[in-house]
């Protein structure tokens, strides 16, 4: 079978904007191959007209039509366009979603609220794995909110919070704002009880509000994905955006000038909501209602099993003469690496680790003089589903070390910053497994099994099947007295 087992393409018709992002879907893994999108401001105004921004009408037509002929000319077949509050609540949607029908083809679905974020929180699923708590997708005109518990979704409910509905156009006065804002979270109180300490926030306006306080932080990972923030960390943030003009925030790395004119709402709303839900973390999921679409549409991606090492799987494809090897790799070093102190805790640990040791071979096809360089970068970046970002730092590093040894990553290495001493030693001792295991075996799963590592009382110990010794090369073995020496044990080959 291909790489590339399946494309599907998801155009959302929002209240704010028009997008399509087209997925590969390959094993059982969801990657964003195309992403383009158009303000169109479908909502702008709609709250006191009662219909659909005419300009925003002819500019998402006209977008909807070119992302027609894109996908035509990519030869995309499955196509799955929604549409949001704007156009369910205004009086011409219909009309409008007729016209847009005829002229592209496309069979536009109108989601109702409870869709809406029912689908938004499956992507929050699908881009974070088992979670608990709430997702909160701010669009243009509505807000909706849905309780997680583990990879399920409960309460659902779809609030007229969005910046459209509730500013009017208009800057709008503080204290009237957030008395409407709190006014309609009393409707979701049924959502918030009980819930889980975090909150997932979604949506655009919300990854604009992580770019501003990535800035004010002076944070070293420039990744919306999984970006998280205590509750005071918050309440900082939303409390300098709301003191901010426009065109100040527009000058923020990230945030766009059109962003920038609801920047501040989408905060003190933010504010509002972990005020009431009274939750510690708020987390920011670039995964919403694009990638819960098209996870509905995929049976293989409903499966158990961590999003890591399936994205893992799917991202070392091209690199592996056999795909086995990394799972193979990972079981191999268990045994020594189990034992040692938790680095994140245990059961995350175990599955790093497996991730990494699929990733192991990321840089094979790499130029040599910079395969750790180019390949922890691939990982730190990589749109890695079920991630938080001190991982992804650990994750790079630990490739780092596989490919360039004890050598140190740049000072301004985002790993500086998001690990610690213990974090940073344990990369550096299992990239030196990762090395010491493609070396023994040359990348094959059948012939890593002529060997056993084991740690006994001190020592590291690399049992050699009897008639294999020839495979124990010189660069092999110094390679495992450098993994024993860093992980501070008597190298015995028996």
């Amino acid at each position: 079978m291909a790489v590339a087992d399946r494309d599907i393409a998801v155009i959302d018709i929002g209240s704010n904007s028009v997008r399509l992002v087209l997925y590969r879907v390959e094993g059982e893994a969801l990657w964003p191959v195309f992403n383009e999108k158009t303000m169109a401001g479908l909502g702008k105004g709609a709250t006191e007209r009662g219909t659909l921004n005419p300009e925003g009408v002819q500019s998402a037509l006209l977008t909807l039509k070119r992302f027609s002929s894109l996908l035509d000319a990519r030869g995309v077949k499955e196509r799955h366009a929604v549409a949001t509050a704007a156009v369910r609540e205004c009086s011409d949607g219909a009309d409008f979603v007729a016209e847009a029908g005829e002229l592209t083809g496309l069979d536009i679905r109108v989601l109702d609220g409870e869709e809406e974020g029912r689908l938004s929180a499956y992507g929050v699923i699908a881009g974070t794995g088992n979670v608990r708590g709430v997702a909160g997708d701010l669009g243009g005109s509505s807000l909706e909110l849905a309780r997680l518990e583990e990879r399920e979704v409960t309460d659902v409910i779809s609030l007229p919070l969005g910046p459209l509905a509730v500013m009017n156009g208009t800057s709008g006065d503080e204290r009237r704002v957030r008395k409407e804002i709190d006014s309609g979270l009393n409707a979701a109180r049924h959502v918030f009880a009980k819930s889980g300490p975090d909150f997932y926030a979604v949506g655009g306006a919300w990854r604009a509000f992580a770019q501003l306080a990535m800035a004010l932080d002076l944070y070293p990972l420039k990744l919306v994905h999984e970006y998280a923030l205590t509750a005071s960390q918050v309440s900082r943030a939303a409390d300098f955006a709301m003191s901010q003009s426009e065109a100040s925030l527009a000058a923020t790395p990230g945030v766009s000038s059109k962003r920038a004119a609801t920047l501040a709402y989408a905060a003190l709303l933010l504010k509002r909501i972990v005020k009431r839900g009274k939750f510690k973390r708020v987390v920011f999921s670039a995964y919403g209602l694009r990638e819960g679409v098209a996870f509905a549409q995929c049976d293989e991606l409903h499966v158990s099993r961590e999003p890591l090492l399936a994205g893992a799987d799917a991202m070392a494809r091209h690199a592996l003469a056999e795909p086995g090897f990394g799972a193979a790799l990972a079981s191999w070093l268990e045994p020594v690496f189990s034992s040692l102190p938790p680095v994140f805790e245990p059961e995350r640990d175990t599955v790093l680790r497996d991730a990494a040791a699929r990733l192991s071979q990321l840089g094979v096809r790499m130029h040599p003089d910079h395969r750790a360089e180019l390949a922890s970068t691939e990982v730190l970046y990589a749109p890695l589903s079920g991630i938080r970002h001190p991982e992804r730092a650990f994750l790079a590093l630990t490739i780092h070390h596989r490919y360039a040894g004890r050598s140190s990553r740049p000072e301004d290495c985002p790993s500086r910053r998001l690990l610690d001493d213990v974090q940073e030693d344990s990369a550096l001792q299992y990239g030196f497994g990762l090395r010491l295991g493609t070396a023994l075996s040359g990348g094959s799963a059948g012939l890593l099994k002529s060997f056993r590592l084991i740690r006994d009382n001190g020592s590291l110990v690399l049992e050699v099947e009897p008639g294999r010794e020839d495979l124990a090369v010189e660069r092999a073995l110094s390679r495992f007295e450098a993994l024993a020496n860093v992980l501070k044990l008597k190298a015995v080959v028996a």
